[in-house]
């Protein structure tokens, strides 16, 4: 059964930490725009206070999260129990992206560890926390993180990822503007 929380308990907190992949849901108004559904791994998820939320978001192919953000800013995390007790949580919240040229990157950058191919970081308020059964979901063993992004944006280089997402991150399947452009 759903049980509705008034904030994210030190309990689920401590929970989230140990999950090793999260997803991440977005959507534009527009009723014939496409919903996105990312999985999330490495350590980049981080509670920063009982009703807020964030994580880092690597450069990848697209940028459908930060410009259903930059539209209506409506965000979901979701986290599955792969492994252990089933248990599925959600944390529904009003997001907003920080990027590295923001005046609050240094504030937020500091609670998520050092990495290459940092596009920004998506921060959420979250206005509904709520736990289910995941009984469901099933048991799958964790191996490894994957290392493929990382290797790619290292041997890139920053000039070499901040050009990729020049092409690649400045709007949406949809044509909704994500990433600014550089000059």
């Amino acid at each position: 059964m759903a049980k509705l929380h008034d904030e994210v308990t030190a309990e689920l907190r401590e929970w989230i930490g140990k999950q090793q992949m999260f997803f991440v849901a977005t959507a534009p108004l527009a009723g014939d725009g496409h919903v996105n559904c990312s999985p999330k791994g490495t350590d980049s998820f981080r509670i920063l206070g009982p009703n807020q939320a964030g994580y880092l978001d690597y450069t990848g192919s697209g940028a459908e999260t930060i410009a259903h953000i930059r539209e209506n800013g409506r965000i979901l995390f979701m986290f599955c129990a792969f492994e252990g007790g089933p248990k599925i949580l959600r944390l529904h919240g009003k997001a907003r992206f920080i990027t590295p040229d923001s005046a609050e990157w240094n504030e937020y950058r500091e609670h998520f560890p050092q990495s290459s191919g940092v596009r920004s970081i998506i921060l959420a308020d979250i206005t509904r926390v709520c736990d289910s059964c995941g009984f469901a979901v099933p048991e799958y063993e964790f191996v490894q993180q994957r290392k493929i992004l990382k290797d790619w944006s290292d041997k890139t280089g920053e000039a070499g990822v901040i050009e990729y997402q020049q092409k690649k991150n400045l709007v949406s399947i949809d044509g909704l503007p994500a990433l600014d452009p550089k000059n």
